[in-house]
């Protein structure tokens, strides 16, 4: 199964990426975490990230592209996976399609958690305290929720309309979304 997960900073893609991989025994392959490593391992993109990610922006597609097709070609990708955090935006859809294109690949289904906005703020300021992530303050933040509406959202209606597109309310308790996600997903 080769799925993507949306939803805004905060919506718990990521907790979701994670069981939905393991239930369909799939790679969950989530941009942050890749780059997240590497500002822990001060590499040269981990440089560039940080820079960029302090200020509350997204790193370039060019960059992400790459990182995402690199990882796609992993072996454990090969029957399937779930992308977290990408495509973000319609440069990215086009360059993933083109990317899955090469082996004659396509989209299973594209998830997209629904959330409200203060309660996803509110949620990742707990998780900035708790996971000591400095660069996660309430200006932050809520500059990502805008340029998620901004440049992210638009694909909800670009996978809506090829009939790919499942959305789940991602409130709530975890296992409860994740048993809304996994129904969904059948």
């Amino acid at each position: 199964m080769r799925l993507i997960i949306l939803g805004p900073p905060g919506a718990g893609k990521g907790t979701q990426a994670a069981r939905i991989a393991e239930h369909f025994g799939i790679p969950a392959i989530s941009t942050g975490d890749i780059f997240r490593a590497n500002i822990k391992n001060q590499t040269e993109l981990g440089k560039q990230v940080q820079e960029i990610t302090a200020s509350g922006g997204y790193v370039s597609d060019d960059i992400t592209n790459a990182i995402v097709e690199d990882r796609l070609n992993e072996g454990d990708a090969a029957e399937g996976f779930l992308l977290d955090g990408y495509p973000r935006t319609t440069g990215q859809v086009a360059a993933l399609d083109a990317m899955l294109a090469k082996n004659d690949h396509g989209l299973d289904k594209v998830l997209a958690l629904t959330v409200d906005e203060d309660a996803v703020v509110e949620r990742l300021l707990k998780r900035a305290e708790v996971e000591n992530r400095p660069d996660d303050t309430e200006d932050v933040i809520r500059e990502r929720q805008a340029i998620y509406r901004r440049e992210t959202a638009p694909l909800i209606e670009v996978y809506a309309d090829r009939g790919l597109l499942v959305e789940v309310h991602g409130l709530g308790a975890v296992d409860e979304v994740t048993e809304r996600v996994i129904s969904a997903l059948r």
